[in-house]
């Protein structure tokens, strides 16, 4: 038996009314989402951890979450595993001239086929609904970072965008002004959410992932703090036990080592 026919066998039990899983059974679509979101997480650390079996283990733990929404669809019929699969390769078919369309579509340059995909996502927003806005499939639940750059994005590919980086410079400048000028704690949070979504510009206008650059950044800081407490250990001492000069040195410290 292959695998996937293997797991959706399981899927199918682990929902039988009579002998399935009672945890299985009490869940839907809605119940389902914080683990998808969890196990989505537990896939990225995975393959940033580089460790194969890892990556493939949390791989089948994200699948498993497509093959129980495919379950909970199958048993409501609206669609299947296969309908899902089906209709995921049609859409990249189409979205890919490039690739499974004529000679004279597989022959154009980087820029040119970005510029093709923009187009064609942009045709699929308006067949589905003519009416709409560039914004209307941005997930609501996006992280904010994440969604961020997605508005800022789809406000660009029609031409609401600055040509280079110096406005979006001056823009951050202004954010940082206002957010010194702020008074009470509303309208400070206010400045301080239209600084950050600035710095997300800045991000996309220098081709940078906004979120890959702050991951990074945290990865940086929880490593120069760690450093500053195994010092401190070696010491028999907390951090607890010292001063901000004190923590300040040992933090130079950690950015020379």
């Amino acid at each position: 038996m292959k695998g996937m026919q293997q797991l959706q066998q399981v899927m199918t039990q682990l929902r039988n009314p009579e002998s399935g899983c009672p945890w299985d059974l009490k869940q839907n679509m809605t119940s389902l989402i914080p683990y998808t979101i969890e196990e989505t997480y537990e896939v990225v650390d995975a393959i940033q951890s580089g460790n194969w079996q890892s990556i493939k283990d949390e791989l089948g733990d994200l699948l498993f979450q497509v093959v129980f929404y495919a379950q909970l669809a199958r048993e409501e019929q609206q669609f299947e595993l296969d309908d899902i699969a089906a209709h995921t390769a049609e859409k990249l078919i189409s979205r890919h001239p490039h690739v499974f369309g004529t000679d004279a579509q597989r022959n154009l340059s980087d820029a040119e086929i970005k510029a093709q995909w923009e187009q064609i996502k942009q045709q699929e927003r308006t067949k589905k609904d003519a009416k709409g806005s560039v914004f209307d499939d941005i997930p609501s639940q996006l992280p904010s970072i994440l969604k961020a750059a997605k508005l800022q994005k789809r406000a660009a590919s029609v031409g609401f965008d600055w040509i280079d980086a110096e406005p979006v410079y001056a823009k951050v400048d202004e954010e940082i002004q206002e957010v010194k000028e702020a008074t009470d704690q509303d309208h400070i949070e206010e400045e301080i959410g239209d600084l950050l979504f600035a710095v997300v510009n800045l991000a996309r206008h220098k081709q940078v992932n906004p979120e890959a650059a702050l991951q990074r950044a945290n990865d940086k800081f929880k490593s120069r703090f760690q450093h500053i407490e195994r010092s401190l250990s070696e010491q028999g001492k907390h951090p607890t036990d010292c001063n901000l000069e004190e923590l300040e040195a040992l933090w130079l410290q950690a950015k020379k080592a």
